[in-house]
This record gives structure tokens, C-alpha cells and sequence, in this order.
């Protein structure tokens, strides 16, 4: 209740009925309005509390439970099993990597692609799947080099690339399957009694390294010529194998294989027979930095120095 104050009187004797003076008054009301405001909130808090586990309680939800439970417990389908996946690991068998191709696979394990065609029954060979496990090596009982006649020397179209693994559908002009017909053998020799001559009469560029070059360039000029470097049979001829440019592949019995790439002009055909010192290709620069010949041999598919098996010049 307030007061009226008095002439004569000054405004702070208006709370005096209380006992209180000016600034006490103010922090006596100041806590009075905080204990206002305490309380006030925490009324506000307990129902804002008491409707919100209302709801969560009582809220309607959808039983679900019995489906995940079904989903969880559900048998999973087994995974198709890629062709030869029960040859994992087994020697004489590859397993196929991202970017291989069937020429490749051939040249690493020393054998024809189209032999491995044959002995994997692959009806493609334009596909291959990542993960599919191929024979590299000979069923036993397998005949070895064989060969045919030589027709020609005339130049020769390349063969398309293969294509790489993977599910992609088959190429429209896919590279010719391979023929079941078996040719007849040629002359059998000694595995390791072969003699060697240089493929190229050009000066040495570039000498083997395991890691960064496989075998030997060899200069000259473009339409030299390359010759066989032993007696042997045309196993690839084509251009499909990325980073050898215009190539060909000769086999000269179960152990050994020469490549001779980036040329300009290939000579022979698949599964021709050829003599050692026959001109087989005129030298290029087919997906090379200039013209030369790149040479390799490879024993059971591993590259070796070619300078320990040619004559010494």
C-alpha cells in the first residue's frame, strides 16, 4: 500500500513504512522478481516435459520389427561362381586381373591365346571376366609347337585388340575364334638347343631391365627389316597389345617366345611356320617415341636378357 508523501518530505521517505531506503527497496524487489521468474520457468518445464512423454508414449508406431527380424534371418543367395574358380591357386592356372586380355595372358605364360582359348572352352574371346581362372599350361597329353605352312610374305592386315576383362558386350568386328582344326606338328628340337641371330641389323639402344625394359631396341630406319630370330611359329600378329604398337609373336617350342614390335608392315600370318633369319615385319615407330625394333625373349613366358642367347656382335 502506498503512502502520499508530505510537503516538506523528500521522495525516499515514501518506502519508510517498510523499513527500507532507496537502493535496498530495488534489490529487494529485483529478487522477488527473480524468484517470480524462477518460478514461472520451471512450471513452464515440467509441462513442456509432461506433453512430451505424452507424446513419445502414446505417440502410434508402426511395428516393424517382425519384418527386420525376417530380412536379418533371411538365408543369403550364394554368389555365382565364376568359370574355374575351383583351379584357384592350382599351377598352370591364372587368375584374371582388371585390363587383362587374352594376348597378354598368352605372352606372359609363354603360350598361344588361341591354345588358351581352346583349353578354357571360351566361346568369346573378346570376354573375359576379372576374377575368371584360365589354363596358361597344356592339358597333359597336349601336342606341342605345331605349325603351318608358309603361304606368302605378303603384308598383313592387324588383328583387331581383344578386349580387355570384363562384362562388356562382344566387339562387333571381334578378333576370328580360334580353330579347332589341329595343324600338323612341326619338327621337334631339344627345348634349350636353339640357335639365335640378331632380328635387326641396326645399333643397340637400349639394353634389358626386368622393371623398365623387357628386352632390346634395336635402331634403323622405317621399312627395315626384322627378321625371325629363330625357326618358330606365328602365334600373334596383330596390333592388340597396348604399348608394343604393330607386333609379332613367334614360338619356338614350349619353352621359348621372341616379340618383335612397333612395326610398320607385318609380314606373316597367325599359326605360320617360319624360318630363323626370315623377314617377318619392316621396322616403325607404331605407338613409339621413333623407329626402332623392340625385341624380347621369354622363357616360359618370363622375360630374359636377350643378349645372353644372341651371338656377340
Amino acid at each position: 500500500m502506498n503512502h502520499p508523501a508530505r510537503a516538506g518530505h523528500f521522495p525516499v521517505t515514501i518506502a519508510t513504512p517498510f523499513a527500507l531506503v532507496g537502493p535496498t527497496l530495488v534489490r529487494v524487489r529485483a529478487r522477488r522478481l527473480n524468484r517470480w521468474v524462477a518460478g514461472s520457468l520451471a512450471v513452464w518445464l515440467t509441462l513442456l516435459v509432461g506433453c512430451t512423454s505424452r507424446s513419445l508414449t502414446h505417440a502410434p508406431v508402426e511395428d516393424r520389427g517382425t519384418a527386420h527380424s525376417a530380412t536379418a534371418t533371411a538365408p543369403a543367395k550364394p554368389a555365382a561362381l565364376l568359370p574355374g574358380a575351383e583351379n584357384v591357386g592350382k599351377p598352370g592356372f591364372y587368375t584374371v586381373k582388371p585390363g587383362d586380355t587374352l594376348i597378354r595372358i598368352g605372352l606372359d605364360a609363354g603360350q598361344n591365346w588361341r591354345d588358351i582359348t581352346r583349353w578354357n572352352t571360351i566361346d568369346n574371346p573378346n570376354q573375359i571376366e576379372v576374377g575368371q581362372v584360365l589354363r596358361v599350361l597344356p592339358p597333359v597329353g597336349t601336342p606341342g609347337v605345331v605349325a603351318r605352312p608358309v603361304t606368302s610374305q605378303s603384308p598383313v592386315s592387324t588383328s583387331l585388340p581383344l578386349q580387355t576383362a570384363s562384362t562388356a558386350k562382344p566387339a562387333a568386328n571381334a578378333v576370328p575364334q580360334a580353330n579347332s582344326e589341329s595343324p600338323p606338328p612341326a619338327q621337334s628340337s631339344t627345348e634349350d638347343d636353339l640357335t639365335w641371330i640378331w632380328p635387326a641389323q641396326g645399333a643397340h639402344l637400349a639394353g634389358f631391365d626386368e622393371v623398365k625394359n623387357k628386352g632390346l631396341d634395336i635402331a634403323g630406319h622405317a621399312g627395315d627389316a626384322v627378321l625371325a630370330s629363330a625357326d618358330g611359329r606365328v602365334v600373334y600378329s596383330g596390333a592388340g597389345l597396348r604399348g608394343y604398337g604393330n607386333l609379332i609373336i613367334l614360338k619356338h617350342n614350349n619353352t621359348y617366345l621372341t616379340a618383335y614390335a612397333h612395326n610398320q608392315t607385318l609380314l606373316v600370318k597367325e599359326d605360320q611356320s617360319v624360318r630363323k633369319g626370315q623377314k617377318i615385319a619392316e621396322m616403325g615407330n607404331s605407338d613409339a617415341d621413333r623407329v626402332k625394333l623392340h625385341f624380347e625373349i621369354r622363357r616360359q613366358g618370363k622375360p630374359v636378357d636377350p643378349l645372353k642367347y644372341l651371338p656377340a656382335r
